[in-house]
């Protein structure tokens, strides 16, 4: 057996330091056909010095076991008050096989607080930006955008009294990752 592993979640995120990370960490084990691993054993270590962190559990390690869909995840990290890079080590075990992966985040004295949590957003690469971007644009135009974000994209009727709203800050930027 081969086992396969990569960062489906998390990869490349940035957190203040000192803060608890609200998002998290999130590998796919599979075999050699691509399928999903269910009961591997994935261990996540944080550096020892430097810019780091513990888990939940006041350790550098974590150890999670796969399910079903062949995926180990770990969140609520408390950062270290260092700014640099972290690098994960991850290693996925089944049986004799074993595959390993460094995942990077990034901490820094300057991220401010984003809504939601810590860190920053990374907006995927779903046809869902494509909606908002023509929400927001529609919504700058006098409010239909709000019916539009209201209703998943499905044409609705405009209800006047939300004509009046208007965009302030927090400001919303859409840039290639």
């Amino acid at each position: 057996m081969i086992v396969q592993l990569r960062v489906v979640e998390g990869e490349g995120a940035t957190y203040r330091t000192g803060t608890r990370g609200t998002r998290g960490l999130t590998v796919l084990v599979t075999d050699e056909a691509g399928q999903p691993l269910d009961m591997a054993s994935v261990s996540f270590r944080l550096p020892d010095q430097g810019a780091s962190g513990t888990f939940s559990s006041g350790l550098r390690t974590e150890v999670v076991t796969t399910g079903p869909d062949g995926r180990a995840s770990v969140w609520g990290m408390q950062w270290s008050k260092t700014p640099g890079t972290v690098q994960i080590h991850i290693t996925a075990v089944k049986e004799q096989a074993r595959a390993g992966i460094i995942s990077t985040q990034y901490l820094s004295d300057t991220v401010a607080a984003q809504a939601g949590g810590e860190g920053v957003f990374k907006a995927s690469h779903g046809g869902h930006k494509w909606l908002w971007i023509a929400g927001i644009g529609a919504l700058a135009a006098g409010g239909a955008g709000y019916a539009l974000l209201r209703s998943g994209g499905s044409s609705s009727t405009v209800n006047p009294a939300v004509a009046g709203i208007s965009i302030s800050a927090p400001s919303i930027t859409v840039s290639h990752p």
